[in-house]
């Protein structure tokens, strides 16, 4: 019993004599770390120390700086450039439209006389196609709505064959009826070779072309 307990009380012993002289665990190493921590601020401060600004930096910074416009001052473009393209189609449109429906070529003719039709003058009587008497002459009136054979209703005389240039008709004139029996309202206003402008009966020509109706003026 008592060699037991002997052995027991100088094992305690023994463990408890290398702990309490023994240095603590893990010192050396915290020393070491402190060192390098403190070289590694040196060098770091020593570095900054050495670093030199370039002559004039900070003036140009602040230069650069103070021309810069505010992000509200600057004009925006995004409004006038959608405008501009707006205004673009709509006028891209307007020209097409314009294409489709522009008038056509229009013909410019020069000043001068207004077109006349040639009409040659008919004599219903056979004795008088061959000459040109006095008795044969037909009458040119001035008024178509006055009576043809009227003493102061004639403005020139013609004869058969004779080529006369007319240049409108009327259809209302006054009804006049030649040797044969053909009867006719329509009147041509007509030029003879002299010059001597008059209504010429339409019994008194065969015409067979398109003369143009008279204006109101000339009616």
């Amino acid at each position: 019993m008592s060699g037991a307990v002997g052995v027991g009380s100088r094992y305690d012993g023994g463990a408890g004599g290398t702990g309490g002289d023994g240095p603590a665990p893990g010192g050396g190493r915290g020393g070491a770390g402190d060192d390098a921590e403190a070289l590694l601020r040196a060098l770091l401060r020593r570095a900054d120390e050495q670093i030199e600004t370039p002559p004039g930096l900070w003036d140009r910074v602040r230069e650069t700086g103070g021309a810069r416009e505010p992000a509200a001052a600057r004009p925006r473009r995004r409004p006038y450039a959608l405008a501009l393209v707006v205004a673009a189609a709509v006028a891209a449109v307007a020209l097409g439209v314009w294409w489709l429906v522009r008038p056509g070529p229009v013909e410019v003719r020069p000043a001068g006389p207004p077109p006349t039709v040639r009409l040659t003058v008919h004599n219903s009587e056979t004795a008088c196609r061959g000459g040109r008497l006095q008795e044969c002459a037909l009458r040119l009136a001035k008024d178509p709505h006055a009576p043809y054979a009227a003493r102061g209703n004639s403005a020139g005389r013609v004869w058969h064959g004779d080529v006369l240039a007319a240049r409108c008709v009327v259809t209302d004139g006054r009804l006049v009826r030649d040797e044969a029996g053909l009867t006719s309202t329509r009147w041509y206003l007509v030029t003879n070779g002299q010059g001597v402008e008059g209504w010429l009966p339409g019994v008194r020509t065969r015409n067979t072309h398109e003369v143009p109706v008279c204006p109101e003026g000339r009616k």
